[in-house]
C-alpha cells in the first residue's frame, strides 16, 4: 500500500510537491504511457493543487499545472505544431460546481443573463483514451498528432492510418478543404482483455488498463505493431477548419458521422433554463448507471455549449475552454478519527492547521493527515479533536475533511481553540479584518519562516538553484552560513574563511560529509547562473504576498525592469497618487495587491535585502513586452487589428457585451486592458453611468468611445 507522503510542511512546499508530482505523472501518462495512478487519483491530485493555489496565489510555480497541458512530445517522434492548441478540460465534481460553471457562462454572455433564455448543452461520455488530432486536406488524411503539450504533439500519421475507425478519405461531400478532427484513440474492454491474454501467451508484459494499452499501441515507432493492435477512434471536436459547416456541436457530430467517423455514444442534448440542471443531472445519472455496460472506459460526462457561435465568443481561459467542462464521477471516501490538530507556519507566516488522523486507506493510499485550511474552515465544519470524519483524498498529498460524523462525536468533545501565538517563535498571531488567514508577523526572526523563505527563494519556481534544496538550506542555516538571500551569493567568496559561532574554523564545504569538490563546484556554478534570473523569477523569489507568476508577469510587462518597478513603488510610498494610479491601471492589480507590494517595499529589512542583492550584481533580465504565457495566448493576438498594442479601459454599464466578454475580445485583438485611466490610456469605452474615469479621460485628452463605437472599431477592416 502507498504511504501518505504529506509532511509537516508549508502550503508553499506542498504546492511544490504537488506540482512536481503532477509533472511526473503527466510525463508518465503522456510520454511513457506508464501511469502509476488511475484517472481518479490524478484528478484528485490536480484538484488538491488548484484548491490550495486559490488560497495561495502568491505561491504558484512558474509554468505549473495551472498553465500546463499534457507533456512535451517524447523523443523518437517527429513533431507537429497544432494550428489550434489542443487544450484540456476543467473538471467539476458536484451539481453546485456545475451550477457555478453555468452561471459563469450566463454572466459572460450578456444576453444569457435572462435566466428564461435556454442554453442547450451537448453531453457526451468522457472517454479514457489518448487524444489525437487528424488533419484532412480536400477530404484526404494528411497528418495525425497526439496532444503533446497542447501546442506541439507527436506525429503519429502512419500509425493512425492503420486504425479502421479513422477514414483516410472522407465519405460524402460538403466537408471544408481543411478540416481538423479531434477525438480519442481508445481500446474496448473486450479487446483489452484479449490483448492481455495474448501478452500472457507470448510471455510479454501485461497492460495495466485499456488507456495504457491504447496509448502504448498508437505511440509506436513501428507502425506494424500499431496495425496489430485493436484500436478504435471516437471523434468529438474540431481544430482548424477552412470554412464553417455547422451551427451547433450536435449538428457538427451528425456531419462527422456522415463523413465516416464513429462518435462517442450515448450522447444527448440537454437544456438548462431558469436554473434547472435536471436534464444534465438525469443524463449524468444514466451514464453512471450504464458505465460498466458501455464496453469502453469512461470517467465522467463532457458537457459542451451546443451553439458554436457561443463557443467562439466564450473562448478560452488558462488551459481550458470556457464553453466545456468535464463532470467527473466522484472520488473514493473513507471514515477515520482526528487524533490531533497542529498548526504549521508557512513561508509568508501563514498559519495552516493540519488534522492528524488515525491512518486509513483511501483509494490504496495510507492517509494520516489532512489540511484544515484556516480557522474559519474549522469553525464552519465544527471540527474537533476526537471527531470521526469523512475523508476524501483530494490528491495523494493533501486529503480533505469532507464532513464530521456528529452522531459519533464523544460526549467530552470540546471546540478547537485556534492558537493566539506562533508555534515556532511565540509571536502574537494577527488576522486582518476580512482576511480568512492568520499570520505570524515574526518574518525573518521566526525560525520557521527563515527556512521556508530561503527554501522558496532557491526553489524551482523562483531562482531554481540546483543543489540548494530544502535539506541543504536547513544544513547551511544550522551551520550559520546563510541567514538571508544575499548570503547565498556570497557563499563561495566566504568559503575559505568560514567560522562558527565560537570563532572556530569550519571545514571547507567540499570536505563536508556528503560533499566533495565536484558537488561544491556544481553548487557554486548554479549560484552564478542564478545571478541573471528572469524578471518574473526574481520577483516571485522575493516572496511578496499575492505576487505569484501571473502577477510578476503583469508587472514585468508594464515596468520592464526591476529598477522601474521599485522607483514607482517608492513614489507611491511617498504619497504620489499618479504612481499608485499607474499600478491600479494594470488590469489584474487591485487595491489589496498594491497594499501588499507597498508593505513589502516599506519594510526596512526587505529594502536591505533587495539593495544587497542588487549590489551583489543579482540583476534580473529586462522584460520584452508580450502576452502572458498562458495556453490561451498560444494563438497570437491579431497584430493587424486597429486596437493592437493599444491600452483600453472600460467603465460604466455595457449593454451589449458583458465586461468579461469585452475584455476577452480586446485582448484577443492585441489590446491591453487596464483598470484605471492614465496618460498611457488610448481608449476609454464608456457606457451609461460612467463617472470619474470619464472625467479623468477628458482631463488627459483620452479618446472616449461609446459601446457601439467600440464594437465598430473592433470590426474595422485595417488597410
Amino acid at each position: 500500500m502507498a504511504q501518505d507522503p504529506i509532511r509537516d510542511e508549508s502550503p508553499q512546499d506542498t504546492l511544490n510537491t504537488l506540482a512536481e508530482e503532477l509533472a511526473r505523472h503527466d510525463a508518465l501518462y503522456h510520454q511513457l504511457d506508464a501511469p502509476e495512478i488511475d484517472d481518479a487519483q490524478y484528478d484528485a491530485l490536480r484538484r488538491a493543487y488548484l484548491e490550495l493555489a486559490k488560497q495561495h496565489p502568491d505561491a504558484l510555480p512558474i509554468q505549473g499545472p495551472q498553465t500546463r497541458v499534457g507533456a512535451s512530445p517524447a523523443d523518437g517522434f517527429q513533431k507537429i505544431t497544432h494550428a489550434v492548441p489542443m487544450l484540456s478540460l476543467e473538471n467539476v465534481f458536484s451539481t453546485k460546481e456545475l451550477a457555478d460553471w453555468v452561471e459563469g457562462i450566463r454572466n459572460f454572455l450578456m444576453e444569457l443573463r435572462d435566466p428564461s433564455i435556454e442554453i442547450r448543452f451537448c453531453c457526451e461520455p468522457k472517454i479514457d483514451g489518448l487524444s489525437c488530432s487528424l488533419r484532412y486536406e480536400r477530404g484526404e488524411l494528411t497528418s495525425a498528432a497526439t496532444r503533446g503539450n497542447g501546442v506541439e504533439g507527436e506525429d503519429v500519421t502512419h500509425n493512425a492510418k492503420t486504425i479502421a475507425d479513422i477514414p483516410q478519405q472522407l465519405k460524402g461531400s460538403g466537408w471544408p478543404d481543411i478540416l481538423e478532427v479531434r477525438g480519442e484513440v481508445y481500446m474496448s474492454d473486450a479487446d483489452f482483455l484479449r490483448l492481455n491474454e495474448e501478452q500472457d501467451r507470448l510471455g510479454a508484459k501485461r497492460f495495466a488498463n485499456p488507456r495504457n494499452a491504447a496509448a502504448g499501441s498508437l505511440r509506436q515507432l513501428d507502425a506494424t505493431i500499431t496495425r496489430n493492435r485493436p484500436l478504435c477512434f471516437f471523434a468529438y471536436a474540431l481544430g482548424e477548419i477552412s470554412a464553417p459547416f455547422a451551427k451547433s456541436q450536435s449538428e457538427m457530430r451528425l456531419k462527422l458521422a456522415e463523413w465516416g467517423f464513429t462518435l462517442n455514444e450515448p450522447a444527448q442534448v440537454c437544456t438548462e433554463r431558469n436554473g434547472s440542471l435536471s436534464p444534465l443531472q438525469d443524463f449524468y445519472d444514466l451514464l453512471a448507471a450504464r458505465r460498466s455496460d458501455l464496453g469502453f472506459s469512461i470517467d465522467g460526462l463532457v458537457i459542451k455549449v451546443d451553439r458554436l457561435d457561443w463557443q467562439l465568443r466564450l473562448g478560452f481561459v488558462s488551459r481550458a475552454p470556457r464553453w466545456a467542462v468535464a463532470w467527473k464521477f466522484p472520488p473514493e471516501q473513507a471514515s477515520t478519527q482526528i487524533e490531533d490538530i497542529r498548526c504549521q507556519v508557512g513561508r509568508t507566516g501563514r498559519i495552516t492547521p493540519v488534522a492528524y488522523l488515525k491512518p486509513i486507506s483511501v483509494g490504496g493510499v495510507l492517509v494520516s493527515r489532512a489540511t484544515l485550511h484556516n480557522a474559519d474552515e474549522i469553525a464552519r465544519k465544527d471540527i474537533r479533536v476526537g471527531d470521526s470524519v469523512i475523508i476524501q483524498r483530494a490528491g495523494d498529498v493533501i486529503p480533505q475533511v469532507v464532513s464530521v460524523q456528529l452522531s459519533q462525536r464523544p460526549a467530552n468533545s470540546v471546540h478547537y481553540l485556534f492558537p493566539s501565538q506562533c508555534p515556532a517563535c511565540g509571536s502574537s498571531l494577527r488576522r486582518e479584518e476580512g482576511d480568512a488567514d492568520t499570520y505570524c508577523p515574526g518574518g525573518l526572526t521566526c525560525p520557521a519562516q527563515v527556512q521556508e523563505r530561503l527554501s522558496y527563494f532557491v526553489s524551482r519556481q523562483a531562482l531554481d538553484i540546483e543543489g540548494l534544496g530544502e535539506k541543504n538550506i536547513a544544513l547551511f542555516i544550522e551551520k550559520g552560513l546563510i541567514h538571508s538571500p544575499v548570503d547565498i551569493f556570497t557563499l563561495e567568496a566566504r568559503e575559505s574563511s568560514w567560522l562558527d559561532a565560537n570563532g572556530k574554523t569550519i571545514p571547507l564545504l567540499k570536505y563536508w560529509d556528503g560533499w566533495g569538490p565536484q558537488s561544491a563546484t556544481k553548487l557554486f556554478d548554479a549560484i552564478r547562473r542564478a545571478r541573471e534570473p528572469s524578471f518574473e523569477r526574481f520577483l516571485v523569489a522575493l516572496g511578496i504576498r499575492q505576487v505569484g507568476e501571473a502577477t510578476a508577469r503583469l508587472l514585468g510587462r508594464h515596468f520592464l525592469t526591476i529598477h522601474a518597478l521599485l522607483e514607482c513603488l517608492d513614489r507611491a510610498l511617498s504619497g504620489d497618487e499618479i504612481a499608485s494610479a499607474e499600478f491600479l491601471a494594470i488590469d489584474g492589480i487591485g487595491e489589496s495587491m498594491l497594499k501588499d507590494l507597498l508593505d513589502f517595499r516599506a519594510e526596512p529589512h526587505h529594502r536591505e535585502i533587495l539593495n544587497a542583492l542588487l549590489n551583489e550584481r543579482v540583476l534580473p533580465d529586462q522584460v520584452t513586452e508580450g502576452p502572458l504565457l498562458r495556453v490561451k495566448d498560444f494563438v497570437p493576438p491579431d497584430s493587424q487589428s486597429p486596437i493592437a498594442g493599444k491600452t483600453v479601459v472600460f467603465t460604466g454599464t455595457l449593454e451589449r457585451l458583458s465586461r468579461s466578454e469585452a475584455k476577452a475580445q480586446a485582448e484577443s485583438l492585441g489590446a491591453k486592458v487596464a483598470g484605471s485611466v492614465s496618460s498611457k490610456t488610448d481608449f476609454l469605452v464608456a457606457g451609461p453611468g460612467a463617472g470619474s474615469k470619464a472625467t479623468k479621460a477628458a482631463e488627459l485628452g483620452v479618446r472616449v468611445l461609446s459601446e457601439q463605437d467600440w464594437i465598430d472599431l473592433m470590426h474595422t477592416n485595417p488597410e
